[in-house]
């Protein structure tokens, strides 16, 4: 059974995964309309295709423990970027804000000393590891790239390919 505490804790957190497909779906949608980025409109609509599933395993969790998961109301994201490395530093900050908050409520669970939270909360953990390695790597891709259209080019063709250091 989850602690009033935890519950509140677990349905900030199924708020911030909706946040992130949000604004992730909004990077999508904004790079679906500039010219050659339709390899980076893939990336992010897969991206928050893969948040809301994080979102849904966490209520599917909060409710089997007894809790009650709520659906979260959402601010607007960000609509639009002024550039590319603009939209990766904001994927970059919104992981490791996600990152952080997982932590909070690992140490929240083991003070609580609830160890099936700790846990099912080892599989975030690991997941955030490898999201931030993918935001800094793709940041500094688009670092050494500049303004360089043929390295731009490339970046976008080789993105859905790119897969937590894989490429």
């Amino acid at each position: 059974m989850l602690s009033k505490t935890m519950q509140d804790a677990l349905n900030k957190q199924v708020q911030m995964e909706a946040e992130s497909s949000q604004a992730y779906l909004a990077m999508a949608s904004w790079a679906d309309i500039q010219p050659g980025l339709q390899g980076v409109a893939a990336f992010f609509y897969k991206q928050a295709d893969e948040e809301r599933m994080h979102m849904l395993k966490l209520m599917g969790f909060i409710n089997e423990r007894g809790g009650f998961a709520m659906v979260p109301p959402l601010e607007q994201p960000i609509l639009t970027f002024r550039s590319l490395q603009s939209a990766f530093a904001e994927f970059l900050k919104h992981e490791i804000k996600v990152s952080n908050s997982i932590n909070d409520i690992v140490h929240l669970s083991l003070s609580e000393k609830d160890y099936a939270t700790h846990n099912f909360l080892q599989w975030y953990v690991t997941e955030q590891m490898e999201e931030e390695r993918t935001a800094r790597t793709l940041n500094e891709k688009l670092e050494l790239i500049g303004e360089d259209k043929s390295g731009l080019y490339l970046f976008d063709r080789d993105i859905m390919a790119y897969r937590g250091g894989e490429k």
